[in-house]
């Protein structure tokens, strides 16, 4: 767990941590042989697995028991999806350089460092006004666009750190990668910056093998590419990087109720509301259901999720206390969204954003609807028939297809397709404008006012036709995985024998095969266990080496394998051997025919190891040090 240390200390840990994670290739940058390329990481055998065990939890926490579709969207993504999702004109973070080198600087990080190095430099030195002053930039500075950027850079004199040189004027950097698709085309594309468009695309085929019923959900796991301007921090900032998003399809009528929320609504969350942060206070526990009620949380659909995101981050150890979701401040939120919190980590480097929750409207099927003509939308079914007062869409076909060819009956059918809300939006947009131009099939369709009268009409109806509403929780997988290993790192009284505390649910090894000393018939009855844990799918490591048995312990605690088996002489006539927890070093004696059994449980969180120290015998045993 990560505790309350000193900045001396702190760093002293951070020091040790980062010779581990070097030393034992948990993960590296990548390219060194060639000098590297900064915010892209190589996982060693041990990164990996963590990695792939924290995707695998994710899987069984949230699609196995939200029935989600998970999907598999390809990473090649043409500049026209990302077109209308906003992406190639908005996906941008400012820009500063240099004047005399040229170094790039994300505008808003150098800012941040900058005042929090003289706030930490000056000390009480500092004029109490300058100080509030400081503090009031760094917490809004998020928020800035260009001309605040601006001024602020140069009222507080920001200047290149490694220089001291002046900065360029702010000016926005698109984050994606470009490329481009087939040799003779050259349709101009980029690596997708969110596995989310692969979904939003495939909604009406997700909708079909969902009955046609809203809620469902969708999720996928797999790669995004941000071209970071200034990438550090480890796995915090990267230029390619693991995801895993959901996206919860939810009638807008239905999403302030969510069944499964009553569960949770006495749930204690820590949470760091909008007010809170324009009051200047620290984060507060707050009961989930109080959260709603008191609109703080937008709707019980996001506070589900909400609830859900913490209990699978403490579930795979992180530390709750340093857990924290942070609402969205007004001028933070997209347009379109009505409420977003960040799931926040604690770590050596400060709180950082490890999960995005959003309520993102139906922002994202509108404008893909938008600009292909395709009707991205569902349906309430009523059991028996509704009177609803409709407006009616009435065209002079005769008139359009005169005018529009064989495009006309293309933009017919998509204007009678038009659900209520839409056919809202068309009649008022009409009272202002003689003509609306329809993007179809890639084709730009013009209907003229003359050409369409509404009527209002009560009717019975059996359906009603709307475009569901997106609750998104999107998970950065790396950097939950550094989060894990800082909380996770733990050093004994000699602080070079380090190990990690790794919940077993996603230790990269689940248990090690010790031998006391080399004897052949201890080998046979280690091939048996490696033999009968791997049938179950438990992952183990065995060490038979002529070194001390504190020496191989060392060397599977410090990549935290959370449990060892060691086979001794007692092993041969009483067929049993020792089991070792890595964070007490307690062992206990138990019988060969319970081992994998109770590994598979321990490491799949059905039991917990106080739970086994009441079942089996102590056995009191000295760690010999190498």
């Amino acid at each position: 767990m990560l505790q309350q240390l000193n900045k001396e200390v702190l760093l002293k840990r951070k020091e040790a941590l980062e010779q581990v994670i070097k030393r034992r290739f948990i993960y590296q940058p990548a390219f060194s042989l060639y000098g590297g390329v900064a915010g892209l990481y190589d996982y060693g055998p041990v990164g990996c697995a963590i990695k792939t065990n924290i995707e695998q939890y994710w899987r069984e926490h949230f699609i196995i028991e939200e029935d989600l579709f998970e999907i598999s969207a390809t990473i090649l993504t043409p500049e026209a999806v990302l077109k209308a999702s906003g992406h190639v004109d908005r996906f941008t973070d400012l820009l500063v350089c240099d004047v005399k080198l040229g170094t790039g600087y994300r505008a808003d990080k150098i800012v941040t460092e900058t005042l929090e190095n003289r706030i930490a430099k000056e000390g009480d030195k500092l004029a109490a006004d300058v100080k509030a002053r400081y503090l009031a930039v760094i917490k809004d500075v998020d928020t800035f666009k260009e001309d605040k950027m601006k001024e602020i850079i140069a009222e507080l004199q920001i200047k290149a750190p490694e220089t001291g040189n002046d900065l360029t004027d702010p000016t926005p950097f698109n984050l994606m990668l470009p490329t481009i698709i087939g040799p003779s085309t050259k349709l101009p594309a980029y690596l997708r910056p969110e596995t989310a468009q692969g979904m939003f695309l495939n909604f009406a085929r997700l909708l079909e093998q969902n009955g046609g019923r809203v809620p469902f959900g969708a999720a996928q796991i797999g790669l995004g590419f941000r071209n970071e301007i200034a990438p550090r921090g480890g796995l915090l900032r990267c230029r390619e990087f693991q995801m895993a998003e959901i996206e919860y399809f939810v009638d807008p009528s239905e999403k302030s109720t969510f069944k499964k929320f009553n569960k949770y609504i006495n749930l204690e969350i820590p949470l760091l509301s909008r007010q809170l942060q324009a009051d200047a206070k620290l984060h507060q526990p707050y009961k989930m259901g109080d959260a709603v009620k008191e609109g703080i949380i937008n709707n019980e659909t996001l506070a589900y999720f909400i609830c859900r995101t913490y209990l699978y981050l403490v579930e795979i150890g992180i530390n709750p206390i340093n857990i924290r979701f942070r609402q969205h401040q007004a001028d933070e939120m997209a347009h379109y969204s009505s409420d977003c919190w960040d799931a926040e980590i604690e770590m050596s480097s400060g709180w950082v954003e490890c999960v995005g929750l959003a309520d993102r409207s139906a922002y994202d099927l509108n404008a893909h609807s938008t600009a292909t003509g395709q009707k991205l939308q569902a349906a309430r079914k009523f059991k028996v028939p509704q009177p609803r007062q409709v407006l009616q869409i009435i065209l002079d076909k005769q008139k359009i297809g005169k005018e529009l060819k064989k495009d006309g009956m293309s933009l017919i059918k998509y204007v009678e397709a038009l659900s209520d809300d839409e056919k809202q939006d068309l009649f008022e947009y009409y009272q202002n404008n003689e003509e609306k131009i329809f993007n179809i099939d890639g084709k730009d369709l013009t209907l003229n006012r003359q050409l369409v009268k509404f009527e209002k009409k009560t009717m019975n109806v059996m359906e009603e036709k709307f475009i569901p509403h997106v609750i998104e929780p999107a998970f950065g997988i790396g950097r939950i995985l550094q989060a894990i290993i800082e909380h996770s790192f733990n050093q004994r009284d000699d602080p070079q024998k380090t190990f990690f505390k790794f919940s077993p649910r996603v230790a990269p090894v689940k248990c090690s095969i010790l031998s006391v000393v080399q004897n052949e018939e201890f080998d046979v009855v280690i091939q048996e266990l490696t033999s009968s844990l791997k049938k179950l799918g438990i992952s183990c490591k065995t060490d038979n080496a002529g070194v001390a048995l504190g020496k191989k312990y060392a060397r599977t605690d410090e990549i935290g394998i959370p449990f060892a088996i060691t086979v001794d002489k007692e092993t041969l006539t009483t067929q049993s051997i020792t089991l070792r927890e890595i964070e007490t070093t307690k062992q206990v004696r138990v019988p060969i025919v319970d081992v994998p059994r109770l590994i598979l449980e321990l490491s799949s969180g059905l039991i917990l190891w106080t739970d086994v120290l009441t079942k089996y015998p102590l056995f009191a045993a000295k760690e010999e040090d190498a």
